[in-house]
């Protein structure tokens, strides 16, 4: 039996994985592969897998845990691909929260599964703001959380610990992809590749716009041409670690809306999506990413932020009726009682008199200390 292609890509959340999954599976697929993808989350009602789904493409979800924690559930969902897909490639986007994945998932990987995967290079994407503000120092990519409290450990902020499980997700990388080149001039693109390289010397660092395609074709041939996989194994203060996830505020809601007449969706969520924005920034939360998806008549809307400061991102079309299906995504440095708080008035506030809201289900929580399956002390 041909061993699958399998391609890992980490990276905070709201750096642009599942445009890059989305965007990597219709290259590949230009080229002739077939092509299977694999979302994860901390919980259910993904808004990445309806959209990935809704494009036609082979997805499985691991949900309720990152790869690590669940890493024999990642292992059936790859089975289910391979026994019912047969795709000559997989890739998987891990939790943008979850760190630790060379010693828990890769090395794991390459002893267990030698027969069936042929592992790429491992991947981690990087949003130029968010770098700026987690490594750099700089204030772009939205301010700084100032009311959140205080982490796990002792003196460490909340900020302090999100932002240790930023710096060691990009130093267990084989590959730094910079992404949303789109966003950048040339001499911002140059000066920020240079920055990252003085701060993780020794790691190849490519740059690409999941968002239009440049730089992407270039990427995949680099990693398909393989080379060495989990090459670092980083030096992970699990206390610390646990105290990162614990300050983030995980949201996942699924809302049924109805009207008398016909509504402008895409006009409502805009509405939400700016509100919700407005709330949490004027509470001294960090918006790591909120992302909403409307379905109405057969159509599908994704709208997406991914700071504090930015404009909301649209993908598809929906047309005027008088129903539709509202999920919520959101990932916050914020207390997630109070995230949950902010959604919902918001959301009643967009609602007005005209439309009807009935929430069908909603979670709102801090991930759990993780506890991976295997971790491995050293790199085979």
């Amino acid at each position: 039996m041909n061993k699958v292609k399998m391609i890992i890509v980490g990276g905070f959340l709201g750096a642009g994985k599942t445009t890059l999954l989305a965007r990597a599976a219709e290259e590949l697929t230009r080229r002739g592969q077939k092509v299977g993808l694999i979302t994860n989350d901390q919980a259910a009602n993904l808004v990445d897998t309806e959209i990935l789904q809704q494009a036609g493409r082979e997805v499985k979800e691991v949900a309720g845990a990152c790869f690590c924690c669940a890493f024999n559930r990642l292992l059936y969902v790859c089975d289910q691909l391979i026994g019912s897909f047969a795709p000559d490639v997989i890739i998987g986007e891990p939790v943008g929260s979850c760190t630790d994945l060379s010693a828990t998932v890769l090395q794991p990987m390459k002893k267990l599964c030698r027969d069936i995967f042929d592992l790429s290079p491992y991947s981690v994407l990087i949003d130029p703001a968010s770098f700026m503000q987690n490594v750099a120092g700089g204030e772009a990519g939205g301010r700084q959380a100032t009311g959140a409290g205080k982490a796990d450990s002792p003196g460490e902020s909340q900020d302090e610990s999100v932002r240790y499980i930023y710096r060691k997700q990009i130093e267990e990388a084989d590959l730094i992809v910079l992404n949303k080149l789109d966003t950048l001039s040339s001499q911002e693109a140059d000066g920020i590749k240079a920055r990252v390289k003085a701060e993780f010397p020794g790691i190849p660092v490519s740059a690409l716009s999941a968002a239009t395609g440049a730089g992407l074709a270039q990427w995949l041939d680099t990693i398909l041409a393989g080379g060495k996989v989990g090459q670092r194994i980083a030096q992970v203060d699990y206390d610390t670690y646990a105290a990162g996830e614990a300050a983030l505020g995980w949201l996942n809601a699924a809302v049924r809306l109805s009207s008398a007449g016909t509504i402008n969706w895409k006009a409502f969520g805009v509405d939400l999506l700016q509100r919700v924005q407005m709330r949490l920034t004027a509470a001294g939360a960090d918006i790591a990413h909120v992302k909403l998806l409307l379905s109405s008549g057969g159509q599908k809307l994704k709208i997406g932020l991914t700071s504090n400061t930015g404009q909301p991102s649209l993908q598809g079309s929906i047309a005027g009726e008088s129903r539709a299906l509202l999920v919520v995504n959101a990932r916050v440095r914020i207390d997630p009682g109070d995230l949950r708080a902010v959604a919902e008035r918001c959301l009643s506030e967009s609602s007005g008199e005209a439309i009807t809201a009935e929430i069908v289900e909603i979670t709102s929580f801090s991930p759990s200390r993780p506890t991976p399956l295997h971790r491995f002390d050293s790199v085979l």
